[in-house]
C-alpha cells in the first residue's frame, strides 16, 4: 500500500495552516467540515509530502480526547488500499484493530477510510481507492 498523507492534530486550524505556510508547504484543499466525526480537516503538501491537518470544533469530537492527552501532533499515517474491505481483513489477521466500520469520508471525496490500531505501532488510516 502506498503511503497517501500524515493525519496531525491542531488546536488551531488558522494559525496550524500559516505555520505550515511558513514551512513551505501550500493548501492542496481548503477546509472541509466532517459534520458527523465534528472535525474540520484542511491539506497541505509541500514536494509531494502530503500532511492532514485535523481539528476538533466540538468537545464531543472523535479526536478531542486525542487533542487533550496530546496536543498539536502527529498520529496518523493513512495508505491508499485497492480493495479496503480486504485490507481491513489482513490488518486484522496481523494484528490490527478496527477503530471503526469503513465510513465515507467528506475531506477524501466521500471515499470510505477506516482506523485501524496496532499496540506496536499506534494509529493507522486506510483510504479507499477511486474506482
Amino acid at each position: 500500500m502506498k503511503i497517501d498523507h500524515i493525519g496531525y492534530l491542531v488546536k488551531k486550524m488558522d494559525r496550524a495552516i500559516k505555520t505550515f505556510e511558513n514551512l513551505g508547504y501550500r493548501i492542496k484543499q481548503d477546509k472541509v467540515r466532517d459534520e458527523f466525526r465534528k472535525i474540520d480537516i484542511c491539506f497541505v503538501e509541500n514536494d509531494g509530502y502530503v500532511i492532514e491537518l485535523i481539528s476538533p470544533y466540538d468537545k464531543d469530537s472523535t479526536v478531542s480526547g486525542l487533542i487533550r492527552k496530546y496536543g498539536n501532533c502527529p498520529y496518523h499515517i493513512c495508505y491508499c488500499s485497492d480493495d479496503i474491505d480486504r485490507d481491513i481483513e489482513k490488518m486484522r489477521e496481523a494484528g490490527y484493530l478496527a477503530w471503526d466500520a469503513p465510513l465515507e469520508a467528506p475531506a477524501c471525496g466521500n471515499r470510505r477510510v477506516c482506523f485501524l490500531i496496532h499496540p506496536d505501532l499506534g494509529m493507522i488510516e486506510l483510504l479507499e481507492n477511486r474506482i
